[in-house]
């Protein structure tokens, strides 16, 4: 299928730089998930055994996918929704579902990720003021409890970070987003190699290391290899529409999207790589077990800080750190969702950051009371928290990397796909070994991660 070209016009906005370009994708793909899954499920699976096949997975999967979606976007010069339906020349073709699956991903993701942010603002906050160093009775986990079960306090925190992040993204791309991840993804990276650094140098640091980087092909089971691939997915991000916005800021001639992606996807892997030696060689040295989700970053960690030396100084690095990544990866999908009315319904910028600003914080609002005075209410098990996530993660987030995998093999075709994503290629080109992972093995694989999704097998 040939797919018009559309060369963004005067009045659309384009990257200023491709250096701006690079971070402002990478923000996005840097997430919280880099931080505080990834180095666990690493320790838990194999060690540098899972890394490789990890890495692995990335390189043959991930950069693919990612230079699909950022290529469809430039070749569009739209956002999904009015991209897919140029490109299939109706509003109702079936492939626009590639377009209504990111930005509805995208939004749902949001619906709790801000409430996050907030959580991690409050523990800034306390961590600068001291509180987090003497919670009461000495316990973090009560602490913890306590914090996000206050609706008020979390919304506040979350309503501050948001009213930042809009006002970053009324400002545009090149003076809002790129300039955001111009400055905050160097700082992101030069803050998290000094806690490395600093992580390793504590006495008893190398069993926590050791714990993170044994090879134990062993543990390399069918389950183990399904976690990698899912984590190689979703850490990239693919699906969830940002990538597809971002391209659309592209020249067609000028820019070069297969090294871009390619060098997104190693920042994106060396960021979770550099996290595990932030956190296990410390909680190792410390004498403390290591954990997963949030209670590794807001109940182990801190407890940390309050047992090094420095700690203080640390926890206020570790929590901005932690904001950094969310506020880039939030802001990336704050600009597609507002890209996405301008395109698709003609609203103007300043109308358009405030209905996905305000929107997106009351999809917040229940998130945030179930865990507190809605805590008893579930839905198949499940508060509204754990729902999101999954329906998100899951469901939608697959559904949506396939749907794209299809297009790629069935509707764009290889040899459409090949010569539209060399063009301004560099060293990294779209070649023949690519084929059979882009035709055949990248739509089974993505299948296979929502089929597990799905709890299939």
């Amino acid at each position: 299928m040939s797919i018009p070209e559309t060369t963004p016009s005067g009045s659309r906005e384009s990257w200023g730089s491709r250096f701006g370009f690079i971070m402002a994708t990478a923000g996005f793909a840097v997430g919280l998930g880099n931080i505080w899954r990834f180095p666990y499920v690493t320790g838990s699976n194999g060690g540098a055994a899972f890394l490789l096949v990890y890495v692995a997975f990335s390189a043959l999967i991930g950069i693919p996918l990612l230079t699909a979606e950022i290529g469809l976007g430039r070749k569009l010069g739209l956002s999904p929704l009015a991209g897919m339906r140029k490109a299939t020349g109706s509003a109702s073709h079936p492939w626009n579902a590639i377009g209504w699956m990111g930005t509805a991903t995208a939004t749902i993701i949001m619906g709790y990720y801000l409430m996050l942010l907030g959580w991690i603002a409050g523990y800034l906050v306390m961590a600068i003021s001291g509180d987090l160093a003497a919670p009461p009775q000495g316990d973090h986990a009560a602490l913890y409890e306590s914090f996000i079960a206050r609706p008020g306090m979390v919304l506040a925190y979350t309503g501050a970070v948001t009213a930042v992040m809009c006002a970053i993204v009324w400002r545009g791309v090149r003076h809002g987003v790129e300039r955001l991840a111009k400055v905050g993804m160097p700082l992101f990276f030069v803050i998290l190699l000094a806690l490395a650094i600093r992580s390793l140098t504590f006495p008893g640091a190398a069993e926590g290391l050791a714990w993170y980087l044994r090879p134990d092909f062993s543990a390399l089971d069918g389950e183990a290899l399904l976690i990698a691939l899912g984590q190689a997915f979703y850490s990239i991000g693919i699906g969830m529409a940002a990538a597809f916005g971002f391209g659309s800021y592209l020249d067609t001639a000028n820019s070069d999207v297969p090294g871009s992606a390619a060098i997104v996807v190693a920042f994106d892997t060396m960021v979770a790589f550099i996290a595990g030696l932030v956190l296990f060689p410390a909680l190792f040295a410390f004498g403390l077990e290591p954990d997963a989700g949030p209670g590794l970053l807001f109940v182990t960690m801190a407890n940390l800080f309050g047992r090094m030396p420095a700690g203080q100084l640390l926890s206020i690095a570790f929590f901005f750190l932690l904001l950094l990544a969310g506020v880039t990866s939030a802001v990336a999908q704050i600009e597609v969702l507002v890209a996405t009315l301008e395109d698709s319904w003609s609203i103007g910028r300043t109308k358009g950051v405030i209905f996905i600003g305000s929107g997106l914080l009351l999809l917040n609002v229940p998130v945030v009371l179930s865990q507190g005075p809605w805590s008893d209410f579930t839905v198949f098990g499940m508060d509204l928290f754990v729902l999101t996530d999954y329906v998100s993660g899951s469901l939608l987030l697959p559904i949506g990397a396939l749907t794209l995998a299809l297009y790629i093999a069935i509707s764009w075709g290889w040899h459409g796909f090949r010569d539209d994503l060399n063009q301004g290629a560099g060293t990294v080109k779209v070649a023949a070994g690519w084929r059979p992972f882009v035709m055949v093995l990248i739509p089974l694989a993505v299948a296979t991660i929502l089929l597990v999704g799905l709890g299939v097998f």
